[in-house]
Order: C-alpha cells, then sequence, then structure tokens
C-alpha cells in the first residue's frame, strides 16, 4: 500500500506542475533562513481536504462551511466572527423582522466581466429555496429587486437566525447558472476555477474583477489527497501548506511549522433515536432497539472520558465536547454531564433494568443484548481512534459496540440503524436546528436518528421567530435543557458527543495565513476564509 499511495503521490503532483505550466522551475521559495534577494513564490500548492461532491455552487449548500472562495456573500464573518458587509453596503430590518433590505455595492463584476445586480441576488435565494438541500429557506416568502442595486427579502414569520443565509450563501450569476454550474463556478470571489480533475487536484486563478483586496498569491493549487499522501507531501516539500490530524502532529517536516486553529468542529456519536422495524423510501432499515432506550445513551454519555479522549487521540489539540455548540452564545452550560462517571452510568442502566445475568460482561434486558454497531468513515484515522477508544471505554459499563470502518456510501444505507461517528459544528444556530430538529428526521445527513422532541421543537421555533438574536438565546438554550428535558445528553441524549477538534496545518516556514478565526466544521476551505491576508514575510 505504501508503494501504491506514493505513486499516486507522484502522479497527482507531476500532473499538477504540467498543469500549472511547468513553473516549477522558475518559482523560488524563500524557506527559513533562504537566500536574500529571492523573489516570493507566488503561487501555493494546498492539501487541506474538502472537496465538495456536489461540486461549487452555494445553491446548493457550498461555502456553508467557510469561504466560498470563487463566489462572494451579502456579509461576511471577520477574524472576531462579527458580521461585517460584503456585497452588502449596508442592510436593515423592518416590518417586525420579517422584511430585509440590503443595499448592494455598484462596483461588483463576476469573473466574466459582467455586473453583479439584485436580479443575481434575488435569482440566487429563490434557486436555492426551491432546491430544498442544505439551506433551510423555508421561511422565506418572496424575494424581490426594486432595482439593481437594491434586494428585499420578505419571511414568512420573523427570522432571528436569517441574517446566517445572507452570511453563508454565495451569490450565482442568473446568466451563467445551471445543472453544470457546479464544476464551472462563475463568481465575485476573490478566485476562478480554472480546472477541477475530480479526486485529484483543482487550481484556481485570481479573479481579476474582484473587488476587494487582491491576494499576493496568483494562483491555488489544491490536490485531495488522502490523509498518508498528504503528509507525504509535506516532506517531501512539495504543498505550502497541508491539513493534518491530530496523529501526525508530531515529527514536523524540515521547513514547515504546525499551526493549530480553534474550531467548533466536533465529533460525536449519533444513536438512532427510534426502534427498529421502519424503512426510508429507498428501503434503508430504521432504528435500532438497543439505542432507542434512553437510559443506553444516556449512561454512555456519563460513561465516556473525553478529557482522555482529547489527550490521547487528539494529542492535545482540542476540548472535550458536550454539546453541539460548546463555548457559543447559545450554549447551555447547564447541559453538561458529568464526565467520566462510570459508576454513575451503571447505575442507571441497572436501575432501567439492563442486568449482566450470563456473566459474559455485556448487559442484557428482557433477552436483548446492550450491543450495538459504530461505523465511521474508513480513511479518517481520528474518526477510526475516536471510535475505537470510546468502545474500549464502554466495555466496562457493559456495553457492547462493534466498530466498523465504512465508506460513506454504506454508512448512508446504514446511518438509521446504526450507530455513527458524525461531525458537524457552525457558526450558526440554525446547524442544531438541522441536527436536531423533527422536521430534519431521515433528511441528508442532518437527522438520521430521527429524533423528536415536540418541546425542544417548540423552543427552537421559538429561537427562530424570535425579534433578535439576542432574544433567541433564551430559546436555543432551553431546547438543550431546561431542567426537565432537552437535547443535550442531560436530556434525550441522541447524541453523545466527544470533542471539538483543533484544526491543524502544516505551514510552509515563511508563509503568513494571518489571523484565523475559529473554523466551523472541516467541510469546504475555512483556513482560506481570509485568503487576502495571506503573504510571505519578508
Amino acid at each position: 500500500m505504501k508503494i501504491q499511495w506514493q505513486w499516486a503521490l507522484g502522479a497527482v503532483l507531476a500532473g499538477a506542475l504540467m498543469l500549472s505550466g511547468c513553473t516549477a522551475g522558475k518559482a523560488v521559495v524563500p524557506a527559513a533562513g533562504e537566500g536574500a534577494g529571492a523573489l516570493p513564490k507566488e503561487e501555493l500548492v494546498l492539501a487541506i481536504g474538502g472537496e465538495p461532491e456536489a461540486g461549487f455552487d452555494p445553491t446548493t449548500g457550498w461555502g456553508r462551511y467557510g469561504s466560498p472562495l470563487f463566489q462572494s456573500t451579502l456579509l461576511k464573518r471577520d477574524s472576531d466572527l462579527q458580521i461585517v458587509n460584503d456585497l452588502a453596503e449596508s442592510y436593515e430590518t423592518g416590518g417586525g423582522g420579517r422584511v430585509w433590505t440590503v443595499k448592494l455595492r455598484r462596483d461588483v463584476r463576476f469573473s466574466d466581466g459582467k455586473p453583479l445586480t439584485a436580479a443575481d441576488v434575488k435569482y440566487t435565494f429563490d434557486t436555492a429555496a426551491k432546491s430544498g438541500a442544505a439551506l433551510d429557506l423555508g421561511n422565506l416568502q418572496e424575494t424581490a429587486a426594486p432595482d439593481d442595486y437594491t434586494v428585499v427579502f420578505t419571511l414568512k414569520e420573523p427570522q432571528s437566525a436569517f441574517v446566517g443565509m445572507l452570511v453563508s450563501t454565495g451569490i450565482v450569476p442568473k446568466h451563467a447558472h445551471g445543472p453544470a454550474y457546479g464544476e464551472r463556478p462563475v463568481g465575485s470571489g476573490p478566485y476562478k476555477l480554472v480546472q477541477w480533475d475530480k479526486g485529484q487536484q483543482l487550481i484556481a486563478e485570481l479573479n481579476p474583477e474582484y473587488y476587494g483586496a487582491k491576494p499576493s498569491f496568483k494562483k491555488l493549487t489544491f490536490l485531495f489527497l488522502n490523509e498518508d499522501a498528504a503528509f507525504a507531501a509535506a516532506k517531501a516539500g512539495q504543498a505550502d501548506i497541508v491539513s493534518v490530524p491530530p496523529a501526525f502532529s508530531k515529527g514536523l517536516p524540515a521547513g514547515m511549522r504546525l499551526e493549530a486553529v480553534h474550531s467548533v468542529d466536533n465529533r460525536g456519536i449519533l444513536f438512532p433515536f427510534v426502534k427498529s422495524g421502519g424503512r426510508t423510501p429507498e428501503g434503508y432499515p430504521i432504528g435500532n432497539d438497543v439505542t432507542a432506550d434512553p437510559a443506553i445513551r444516556q449512561a454512555v454519555n456519563k460513561a465516556l472520558d473525553r478529557k482522555a479522549l482529547v489527550e490521547g487521540i487528539l494529542e492535545g489539540y482540542g476540548t472535550p465536547a458536550y454539546t453541539l455548540n460548546d463555548g457559543l452564545p447559545w450554549f447551555n452550560k447547564e447541559a453538561v454531564v458529568a464526565d467520566g462517571d462510570l459508576p454513575g452510568a451503571r447505575k442507571l442502566l441497572e436501575a432501567a433494568g439492563w442486568q449482566d445475568s450470563d456473566g459474559d460482561g455485556v448487559r442484557e434486558k428482557g433477552g436483548l443484548k446492550a450491543e450495538f454497531p459504530l461505523l465511521y468513515p474508513s480513511g479518517d484515522v481520528t474518526r477510526q481512534s475516536l471510535a475505537i477508544a470510546s468502545a474500549d471505554m464502554l466495555k466496562g459499563l457493559g456495553v457492547r459496540i462493534t466498530v466498523h470502518g465504512k465508506s460513506w456510501d454504506d454508512i448512508e444505507k446504514e446511518m438509521h440503524a446504526s450507530a455513527v461517528l458524525f461531525g458537524f459544528g457552525s457558526h450558526d444556530p440554525l446547524e442544531m436546528y438541522h441536527v436536531y430538529g423533527s422536521r430534519f428526521s431521515g433528511v441528508d445527513y442532518y437527522n438520521p436518528g430521527y429524533y423528536s422532541n415536540p418541546a425542544v421543537d417548540a423552543y427552537m421555533n421559538q429561537a427562530l421567530r424570535a425579534g433578535s438574536e439576542n432574544e433567541a438565546l433564551e430559546y436555543w438554550r432551553k431546547a438543550q435543557w431546561d431542567g426537565t428535558t432537552g437535547l443535550s445528553g442531560r436530556g434525550d441524549a441522541p447524541w453523545a458527543w466527544l470533542v471539538n477538534l483543533d484544526h491543524l496545518y502544516l505551514v510552509k516556514q515563511g508563509l503568513d495565513i494571518g489571523r484565523q478565526q475559529i473554523h466551523p466544521h472541516g467541510h469546504g476551505w475555512p483556513v482560506t476564509a481570509n485568503i487576502e491576508a495571506w503573504r510571505w514575510k519578508p
């Protein structure tokens, strides 16, 4: 296998150099301590994952986690996560929070030279609303463009979180959008896509029409490599920035440094919430009789030692995770469960009737063994390690978990009936609504366990309909735990969250990637959100 991936890496890198015009010969990277007078390299090679299977179309979700790069958004978040203008010159709300009016800047053109107007914004949001995919625009009643530089969004009901849609939705050109757009996007972002060889590489060049601060690098080549191959590229000096799992944080390659970026990118175990017997429209099984028991889910939440997972699996690069949104403004500290409480977990199971009556180390209840499968995407070293370590921790509880690495295609077929080690994490409280809302049961990856609690749904709907983000905070927090019920491990426990990852990057010495914001989940390229600030240090 080692020979195979080294060959594959060499082939990909060779292809990248050919497609970039064989410019490596004239490029000079000012490595640490190297050459006064050397010209700074104007191209970067990145191996940071995040190749989207569905392409680069914001109307189907591209850019939701981090910068869309090829498109720009009405608003964006700065390095402190504060909302600032991007395409918008200003925005205001009226009509009791139902009407959002955005004024556009007048100097924006797409990469094909055509102007970006309010008609493009209207088209983007109307199309995204119809797609019904990753963007939840069900509350959008109407989008109007009364003139070329004014957009008016009218909502069915006030929605405090609608500002998140203005931050996360890249604007596409009405004249150049269609079924193939995801593979050949035209946008108004700082870069334009030049070539995409799926599964191998993507080449982007500066968008000459970009209205913002010009980045320092004329060309970006993204390599889509697995973790081993990406690390090998870093060691070979053939990539300038490489994302690595914690297991690779030691043994720093020559000429590179490690940058750790805090994130809300979490990993956790999803439990099927309902009993077995159901089927999806595609015929995939729904439900698991063991994890449908709240005592099992709550006991697992109590027994897991999250601090040990951070130290042992993440090499200390992360924090324990207790909810989907630890530390964010809508986080409820009261939702945190006791960590590593194995005696408490045993007591809970015994009270619920789970006993090891035959002495084989696994509890039973009514002839049902306390055992279930836990799936993780094969090839993901961190998720594999978290899954195995979690299973080991729970042996002492009398709960047997069998760990299986699968392809995402196989996981999609089994995720409604098996526990899965997933990851989420967003700057937007809507993430909680999507992951826990009963409306999203069985919809894509959002709520595959079919979790449902009417009280939780009611709190989250109140949060959405609140008049302001601050007013919504109370309801988001109550959805997690209101003293009686909630979606957290202290309540229904449809998930056992494990850790929040630090995002780790090997960065070539001398390359400054600026002040990074707290990263969301790793889909997309959050590290490039401030690409205009990247430069070689003198």
